[in-house]
């Protein structure tokens, strides 16, 4: 939990399983020197078998006027897409209400990307698991999911068009008080990001636009499930250097809030 000007951005865990392939392979090009200094970065994401432990998470920042805005959807219940790979059924349901968060508090979601371990909880049953929230996605990864035929689309981005709660963006854009939407395509082609800026301090909710303490170590390591790696790094690079303290809210690293500089 963090407490940034009138909002607060709380860690909501879904579930940690190891991941699917060697580290090693999921980013060819690090080399000793760069895991060494990532795993002491974040010794949580180290197993003990030496593989790459991943967490699934999702952030609510709630407001002191009682909004609040979800940032990713996670990895699902039992039935959703990610059970091909993932840790389901997750436990977003118990972490919201934990922190005494319902699904009907909930005023927007913030979709980063089409990956399966991030719109796990957008829908269930069929109907938006929010009743009460837009959800903002970028229009191109909207396209995208169209385009490449992603069980994103059937399981929750036909769902919620049908709903007519889907709300398509172009870029940089504003969702809620100090609290924008940031295009960082790469990862996926519409991927985003969602900065939340007091004017003193920011925290950067990062979906996927970094995966392990790696890619802080190098920014510009590219990770083999990248759609495009190179704009995926110059996001990266240029998120990683914005002004100011900046404080990470990480989907995937052994620690929720990581320092970003």
């Amino acid at each position: 939990m963090l407490r940034i000007g009138a909002a607060t951005v709380i860690a909501l865990d879904d579930g940690q399983g190891p991941f699917f392939e060697p580290r090693t392979r999921a980013f060819p090009t690090a080399t000793p020197a760069h895991w060494r200094a990532a795993d002491a970065a974040d010794p949580r994401a180290l197993g003990a078998d030496g593989g790459w432990l991943l967490r699934f998470r999702c952030f609510a920042i709630r407001y002191d006027d009682g909004r609040t805005v979800l940032v990713d959807a996670g990895i699902g219940p039992a039935g959703a897409p990610a059970a091909a790979w993932a840790p389901t059924p997750g436990r977003l349901p118990e972490s919201l209400a934990a922190a005494g968060i319902a699904p009907a508090d909930v005023h927007a979601v913030v979709l980063t990307h089409l990956h399966t371990d991030h719109i796990g909880w957008a829908v269930v049953d069929g109907a938006p698991y929010f009743p009460n929230a837009r959800y903002v996605m970028q229009r191109a990864e909207a396209d995208a999911i169209r385009d490449l035929g992603s069980p994103a689309g059937p399981y929750a981005i036909a769902p919620l068009t049908a709903a007519g709660v889907l709300d398509l963006v172009d870029g940089d854009t504003p969702v809620a008080p100090h609290l924008t939407a940031v295009a960082t395509p790469g990862h996926t082609p519409g991927h985003q990001c969602a900065l939340l800026d007091s004017g003193t301090d920011r925290v950067l909710v990062t979906g996927d636009l970094l995966v392990h303490a790696v890619q802080l170590v190098d920014p510009t390591l590219p990770y083999a499930h990248e759609m495009d790696p190179v704009t995926a790094a110059a996001s990266r690079t240029r998120l990683l250097a914005l002004p100011g303290p900046l404080t990470l809210a990480t989907a995937h690293l052994g620690e929720a809030f990581t320092a970003g500089k």
